[in-house]
């Protein structure tokens, strides 16, 4: 499994940022070259943070850690 971990900063607060978790069971056949890419998927989840701005994410091998 890869995860795509996000890096969401606030629009009125840029200094304001904290990672997030954006893999899915639904994005489960994610590859590594899709997610480096920047995954499809990741525009269309930032929708559900419209007073956010991606500044950043990362690729992750292995199962979901907890807390992030």
């Amino acid at each position: 499994m890869i995860q795509i971990i996000a890096v969401l900063c606030s629009l009125s607060s840029p200094a304001d940022c904290q990672e997030k978790t954006v893999t899915t069971s639904d994005f489960a056949d994610i590859t590594l070259t899709s997610c480096l890419m920047g995954a499809p998927q990741l525009a269309e989840w930032m929708q559900q943070f419209p007073n956010k701005r991606l500044a950043k994410w990362r690729c992750v091998i292995g199962a979901p850690s907890k807390g992030v």
